[in-house]
């Protein structure tokens, strides 16, 4: 049963002498009057609890629970009693506060350009970039190796090359350019400013490091039974020698006789002059 029985008795007393605008409940109330509708038939149309019914026609908006819940159910209201709801929510907007601000369409066009370019790490970019590290450190690694005398001899075999690259010839029992021992001719032609020593592999092969006088390497490799290899420095030059007893070894175009021992590692240092070891 309505609490207001017939829209009849819920007739309001007119002044004609008031001039005061006509108040947003007031005007939904005479709508609903006029429409021979009662508060329970509203309330169950909008689904608007009849005690909220109640107040926004006594122009009490509290128990709405806030401006955005009571501006819906004044339209809500207005649209079921056939008012425009437009002039009433605009009359609502100018007694408590307004509207809040629109937000500027500018920005949020900028927030939607700029959110698709944070984007995680690119892993394909970050693979390729190191990819080609590492192609150039090998390059580097490898032309800076030849500028340093030449790259280690790390296989096991492997023969080291010696300035160009002579032509195939028949297989002899001795290479055909190996140096013949220094004759007294040879003793005397070595340059006197300078410290030149010939290594080569007579009784087997031996592996072999060579350092200037700045501890530069300038050899290392492995010699060959009948392989040589000559190094020169203004100062000295540093030899490690892997099996000293299967080398043959000349210093200043002299040639050391000292008894290496097969399979001894020897550690030697010349300089200019007379041959001396370290």
């Amino acid at each position: 049963m309505s609490i207001g029985n017939s829209p009849e008795d819920e007739r309001p007393f007119e002044d004609p002498s008031e001039e005061a605008p006509v108040s947003i409940g007031r005007a939904l109330r005479q709508a609903r009057i006029e429409a021979g509708l009662t508060v329970d038939d509203v309330s169950t149309a909008t689904r608007v609890r009849i005690a909220i019914v109640h107040a926004i026609e006594a122009d009490d908006f509290a128990p709405c629970g806030g401006d955005v819940y009571a501006r819906g159910h004044i339209r809500t209201l207005a649209r079921a009693v056939r008012l425009d709801p437009a002039p009433l929510i605009e009359r609502y907007d100018d007694t408590h506060g307004g509207r809040p601000a629109p937000t500027p369409a500018a920005p949020l066009f900028e927030a939607e350009r700029i959110r698709p370019e944070r984007r995680g790490p690119n892993w394909t970019a970050a693979m390729v970039a190191a990819i080609v590290a590492v192609v150039g450190f090998v390059g580097f690694t490898a032309f800076k190796g030849g500028d340093d005398g030449g790259s280690k001899e790390v296989a096991e075999g492997a023969a080291p090359t010696t300035g160009k690259t002579a032509s195939p010839t028949p297989k002899t029992d001795k290479p055909v350019d190996r140096k013949p021992e220094p004759s007294d001719s040879a003793i005397a032609a070595a340059p006197q400013d300078k410290v030149t020593v010939q290594v080569s592999a007579a009784d087997g092969r031996s592996w072999v490091a060579a350092k200037d006088h700045n501890g530069r390497l300038i050899f290392d490799g492995l010699l060959k039974k009948g392989d040589s290899q000559t190094f020169q420095d203004s100062e000295k030059i540093n030899l490690v020698l892997g099996d000293a007893g299967a080398i043959d070894l000349f210093v200043n175009g002299k040639k050391i006789n000292d008894d290496f021992q097969p399979g001894a590692v020897e550690r030697l240092t010349y300089t200019k002059g007379d041959p001396q070891a370290g």
